[in-house]
């Protein structure tokens, strides 16, 4: 074919070849032209992520460095002093990189008993040890410790989780550092009124201030796992809590003396010498109120600043920092940055004062770290320096350690900014200027309200949720804030504000289109006027109708109807002879389960024991061959239903499944094994289990 089209070619004129060669190359370059263009249309038109504005750059550590990081203390020349879980404190020289340069690390000391926090203060590293706060020092200039001094000593059981996280300094100068409770499930400590953690030692489950002269006072009590610990520019301390327990889900709340958030086992220690707490073990009510109530019903008890949704903002919150960049990182100034161990990630949290308490909004900010996130810091760069270690706790991330940086690229993602409340609703801020459209559309929100139970059961479902009708909508000139009237506000409640049909002036949606703001006191103030000529009032009923069928599409893709899969729990009256095979499975320390393979003949009855040995919820969920990402991202996208569903979402993939069960607890399953040969994965769909905790079961004849 090609020998006859130059056979043609060759035949012709040379005017008239020469005539076609210079078509063909303008029709050529037209063509690239506009590939090139169609191209570049699609780069604009692709979907912006959290990586086009924060990047994430490892810190490589040495060869043969388990940089376990326990603690991140920025020195006053800008290094970096890292202490590990392991024992070591290292010195990092230029941390952030400069001009893409090395760091350089430097042992500074060892030997230390795994320590969670590291503070510097006058010339000295001080660090809380397992059972003592320690004064470091260099004496003689040579970046070598050479003076290690006892400030206090304090009490311990020798459980396991008797973690201490800090210290800090407080704005008065002393040091401040949380006592993580016990483990509640070894044996002769086993509490069933407490729950699966315990305090075990003389104020375990408070926050403790130790002056410079080692003089300890507790401070404030409840807590269960109070992972992070931080003050903000103005001295004042918070602190991040754990879910489990009488802790329905995680939050951040500022801590004050005498305050108590909860957890009723640190109360062992209130009627102790040194305590002024007023609350005591009797004052904690055991007809599993919604948290809101309980802290109305309980002396001296406070709700916290701001709540994280568990499972859909982290599930094991950590280090935290405020943004005191002034612009530096970003449009985020003066708000708070949350680090998850479990989910590797890092939640923004927005605060404002009502009633001379603070309360806020939580947005989900980054994922992607390489392994479970402990501490944070500045850099004299303005970027974050993110410590990590997951060992014996594990995370979704792929690594056990680390320490990477987190940078802002300059350019300023479409996010909502800030949620305020208001006395008949909310004020949504946002980063650029909105479509006026989208923003005057009530079918773009979605907002109600909920709340999380108190009691010893370790989590809680979701309770009351209720829809908040949107009454008018006012958007501001500039397009910036948008002014929400509600019906069906409730104080002491979380409201879920999502903003899923926004869009900015230039058309792009929302880098993240929600946010959970706790509503603990609607503030007093004047409320917007119906005769606002520039008031929207939704009283249109075909808008009333789009916004209800909204939710209703909403809660489609969140699969809220309960799971249609039956378990079977007694053996079936059909099987005569029992079963033709028993399997039990447990779980170990780290999200495993203790068998991660075992075998079954096609149609075979299978009775199945799960216990749950660990001090966390898990499931056994059964899927079809190479579905199991799919089931564990479906279980994952649930959002505040997942309780409710077990965290086991509607899907034709799903063959078999227990409940949710609590730790130390145990449920018995009967099923027939499929018909079909092959690997059928299972795996514990709980948020951010279900990449590490998983086995198959062989189908084989």
């Amino acid at each position: 074919m090609f020998k006859n089209y130059c056979t043609i070619f060759f035949s012709l004129k040379y005017k008239v070849r020469f005539v076609l060669l210079v078509t063909l190359q303008i029709l050529y370059c037209l063509n690239s032209a506009f590939a090139q263009h169609a191209g570049h249309g699609t780069e604009v038109a692709k979907a912006l992520t959290e990586d086009d504005f924060y990047k994430i750059i490892n810190v490589q550590a040495p060869v043969g460095v388990e940089l376990e990081v326990g603690g991140l203390a920025k020195l006053p020349d800008g290094r970096l002093a890292v202490c590990t879980r392991l024992g070591d404190i290292w010195i990092i020289e230029n941390p952030g990189m400069l001009n893409n340069s090395k760091p350089y690390f430097k042992l500074f000391a060892s030997g230390l008993h795994e320590p969670l926090g590291l503070a510097y203060k006058n010339g000295a590293l001080y660090v809380a040890q397992r059972a003592e706060l320690t004064k470091i020092s260099d004496t003689n200039g040579d970046d070598i410790a050479d003076l290690f001094e006892t400030v206090t000593t304090w009490e311990l059981s020798g459980n396991y989780c008797e973690y201490n996280h800090g210290p800090v300094v407080g704005a008065d100068g002393n040091f401040y550092i949380n006592f993580n409770l016990g483990d509640n499930g070894m044996g002769s400590s086993t509490e069933p009124f407490f729950g699966e953690m315990g305090s075990h030692a003389l104020w375990r489950g408070w926050m403790v201030q130790v002056t410079p002269e080692g003089v300890l006072t507790p401070f404030a009590s409840g807590y269960r796992s109070p992972a992070g610990i931080g003050t903000n520019s103005k001295g004042e301390l918070f602190y991040t809590e754990n879910q489990g327990g009488w802790v329905g889900t995680g939050y951040i709340t500022q801590v004050q003396k005498d305050n108590f958030f909860g957890h009723p086992s640190g109360l062992k220690s209130a009627d102790k010498p040194g305590s002024t707490l007023k609350t005591r073990i009797s004052d904690i009510p055991t007809d599993n109120p919604l948290f809101h109530d309980a802290v109305k019903r309980i002396p001296g008890m406070k709700l916290p600043s701001v709540r994280l949704p568990h499972g859909i903002l982290g599930i094991s919150l950590s280090g935290l920092v405020e943004d005191h960049t002034n612009g530096g990182f970003g449009p985020f100034a003066g708000q708070y940055f949350v680090g998850d161990e479990g989910h590797a990630s890092i939640m923004r949290v927005f605060m404002e004062k009502v009633n001379g308490e603070y309360q806020g909004a939580a947005f989900p900010f980054r994922q992607g770290f390489m392994s479970g996130i402990l501490r944070l810091e500045w850099g004299n760069d303005q970027s974050i320096f993110v410590g990590m270690s997951d060992r014996g706790w594990n995370s979704t991330a792929a690594f056990r350690h680390g320490l990477q940086r987190l940078v802002w690229t300059g350019n300023t993602p479409f996010e909502i900014k800030a949620i305020k409340a208001k006395p008949d609703g909310f004020e949504l801020e946002f980063t650029s200027p909105l479509n006026k459209e989208t923003a005057l559309d009530p079918a773009s929100y979605n907002i109600s309200g909920f709340d999380y139970k108190y009691h010893q059961t370790y989590g809680s479902e979701v309770f009351d949720k209720k829809e908040c009708k949107i009454l008018a909508i006012k958007i501001s000139d500039d397009g910036l804030t948008v002014r929400l009237v509600l019906s069906n506000l409730r104080e002491g409640y979380i409201h879920e504000v999502k903003c899923a049909g926004l869009r900015s002036a230039n058309q792009t949606p929302l880098l993240h289109d929600f946010g959970y703001y706790s509503l603990n006191a609607i503030p007093a103030g004047e409320k917007l006027s119906f005769q606002d000529k520039d008031l929207l009032k939704i009283s249109d009923p075909a808008q009333e109708n789009a916004a209800k069928n909204q939710l209703k599409e909403d809660n489609k893709t969140n699969s809220i109807a309960p799971n249609s899969k039956e378990i079977v729990n007694t053996l079936p009256s059909s099987w005569v002879n029992g079963p033709d095979l028993t399997i039990i499975i447990g779980t170990q320390p780290g999200l495993k389960f203790d068998i991660d393979k075992f075998s079954v003949k096609p149609g075979a009855k299978i009775k199945l024991v799960f216990n749950n040995n660990d001090d966390m919820q898990h499931n056994f969920v059964l899927v079809q061959p190479s579905s199991a990402d799919e089931v564990g991202k479906l279980a994952m996208k649930l959002g505040l239903e997942g309780p409710s569903m077990q965290y086991v979402p509607i899907s034709k993939s799903i063959l078999q499944h227990t409940k949710l069960l609590q730790p130390r607890t145990s449920e018995t399953i009967y099923f027939t094994a499929p018909l079909k040969k092959g690997l059928y994965p299972f795996l514990c769909t709980y948020p951010g289990h279900y990449t590490i905790m998983r086995g198959e079961m062989a189908v084989v004849q």
